[in-house]
């Protein structure tokens, strides 16, 4: 899979400390000009569904799993690599310094009509939800959120930029 860009959170002046590595599957569905996103409450953003891949699970596999659990998506389809969106951010547990993200990015097809979700009790908490949003709205709304909101999550400086590059490839 091509890499599209590899970034480096602000606080890591230094690579070299002990790192582990999260696999993470992230889905690109489009509709024309709209895209499944997940808005979470909490961090007032919008982000790619998907997440972590289990031990086991091929990319693939994780992809669709996360899909069905986060948005209720059903019949995953047409699932083409898109590019991997490498980063790397402090870790702020005993265990390890570094986190080495690496998200897979695929586009694919999934059935119109959403089922029900299993989100997770964080999930639940942040008040994370699937929608259908215009990619252009999307991408504004996460741009005044890195301006203005002082509780924007990590993710969101990655999720724009994956928006930005969809729009730009894709559309």
């Amino acid at each position: 899979m091509k890499l599209l860009t590899s970034a480096i959170h602000p606080d890591l002046n230094d690579l070299s400390g002990s790192t582990f590595i999260r696999k993470a599957a992230r889905a690109i569905v489009l509709n024309g000009e709209d895209i499944l996103l997940l808005y979470t409450q909490r961090y007032h953003d919008y982000t790619l569904p998907g997440g972590g891949i289990d031990e086991g699970e091929t990319h693939e596999e994780g992809l669709i799993r996360e899909l069905q659990e986060e948005t209720g998506a059903h019949n995953v389809t047409n699932i083409e690599a898109f590019g991997l969106y490498e980063e790397f951010r402090p870790w702020h547990k005993d265990d390890f310094d570094i986190v080495h993200m690496k998200s897979y990015c695929f586009v694919c097809d999934i059935d119109s009509q959403l089922r029900d979700t299993k989100l997770e009790d964080y999930e639940i908490n942040n008040g994370m939800k699937p929608v259908w949003m215009n990619i252009h709205d999307a991408i504004k709304h996460n741009e005044k959120t890195l301006a203005e909101s002082p509780k924007k999550g990590l993710s969101i400086v990655r999720e724009t930029y994956l928006l930005k590059l969809i729009v730009k490839e894709l559309l």
